[in-house]
């Protein structure tokens, strides 16, 4: 693993930095900082304060401007602040002009990211891949900010003839990001492996945003025990338990939850531990129904899909927490017949818009789990019938 400093020791007290850009509107914004608190919380940070801008674009030197960098500057002032977070990527010579002006620790959202992943990393598998994501972050970043690399670890070695320090830096770095590539390649061959010696048993695999609820489900549905947390990424390590409904068996995974502005690098190292999506026979995508912005997220999951290669795989939606999204949206005196009708044109909509493939459920409550397991059955069983049509299957 990356020898760094961890980005949070204890909890810390934080800033939280947003630009509101053209496209963009502050409460879009507002609730976009809502997440990245949540992401230092999960990293052990308490967010004291969270400022904003509007600009057009982005300063190519401090990100946001010398006015409101000075308004962050005396905030911070004579408070116990260590940590300012930015809602969007920094630049390596943005984070130096910007620590030099506040006198704290700069990072960006995925830098936040990629800190949360190496705490979270279990297995060598997913070690490796937080590795590989943290020194591909660093790459492009050296020249800006050279001093970082004592934060970051990885220690510089001597220097060669003619070489600067940031060239020698750079080596280092290059050839510490092709000795992770080779070592992953070889668990994801003996990955590969693993999966093929699961024989010819249909397989359904979890995904969707990040804190949806998928661990809580596969608990309930596979009836074992895989942790679950109220926290984000509370699991980044692919789990696969074997089911049997009905004498009917099949593999079920859930995998790392999906995030908006998820680091391209870090999809690119986890690529090997998402083949269990690309493989996958069913996706089932679990909604969190109650977040106010879910169609957000399941327009963020979709491309993200799209960008490992699984977007055409048959999609099961399961819209999770209705029992959360009533107590948000329904005031106490509503008349359970409003609220059903209301319910009922909410389902309407989501069964057109998926063509009938989906279903409303409480993972908590175990509330229509038995139409979810008889979904999963009639879709599993045809897929078995299909695979092996010369082939009698006893359910």
């Amino acid at each position: 693993m990356l020898e760094r400093n961890q980005i949070i020791e204890g909890e810390e007290q934080a800033i939280l930095v947003g630009l509101i850009q053209k496209d963009q509107d502050e409460e879009q914004v507002n609730e976009w900082l809502d997440e990245l608190a949540f992401l230092a919380e999960t990293a052990g940070a308490k967010t004291v304060k969270r400022f904003t801008q509007k600009l057009p674009h982005p300063d190519s030197k401090t990100f946001i401007g010398k006015g409101k960098l000075e308004e962050i500057r005396s905030f911070i002032e004579g408070r116990n602040i260590r940590i300012a977070i930015f809602d969007d990527e920094l630049s390596g010579s943005q984070i130096n002009h910007i620590e030099k002006a506040l006198d704290v620790k700069t990072i960006d959202r995925s830098d936040l990211i990629l800190d949360i992943f190496a705490r979270r990393a279990k297995t060598a598998q997913a070690r490796l891949q937080v590795e590989l994501a943290q020194y591909q972050y660093v790459l492009p970043r050296l020249r800006g900010m050279w001093k970082h690399l004592e934060r970051l670890g990885g220690g510089i070695g001597t220097r060669g003839p003619g070489e600067t320090e940031i060239e020698t830096d750079r080596r280092i770095v290059r050839d510490k990001i092709s000795l992770l590539r080779k070592r992953l390649s070889v668990i994801d061959k003996q990955a590969f492996t693993q999966r093929k010696d699961r024989g010819e048993f249909i397989r359904l695999a979890m995904v969707g945003y990040t804190n949806v609820g998928k661990s809580t489900l596969m608990n309930v549905l596979s009836k074992s025990e895989v942790f679950a947390e109220n926290k984000l990424f509370a699991t980044l390590d692919t789990t696969t338990r074997k089911v049997v409904f009905e004498n009917t068996p099949f593999l079920l995974s859930d995998t790392v939850g999906f995030i908006r502005k998820l680091p391209h690098h870090l999809v690119e190292s986890f690529k090997s531990t998402l083949d269990e999506v690309r493989e996958a026979d069913i996706l089932l995508h679990v909604v969190d129904l109650s977040h106010p912005r879910y169609e957000e997220q399941i327009s963020i999951v979709n491309k993200t899909l799209e960008e490992i290669g699984a977007s055409s795989k048959p999609i099961l939606y399961i819209f999770n927490k209705v029992d959360q999204y009533e107590k948000n949206q329904f005031d106490p005196w509503l008349e359970e017949k409003v609220k059903k009708e209301i319910m009922d044109e909410l389902i309407q909509k989501w069964e057109w818009e998926t063509h009938d493939q989906s279903i409303f459920i409480s993972a908590t409550e175990k509330r229509n789990l038995d139409q979810l397991r008889k979904m999963l059955l009639e879709k599993v069983r045809q897929l078995y019938v299909q695979r092996y049509p010369y082939r009698t299957i006893h359910f």
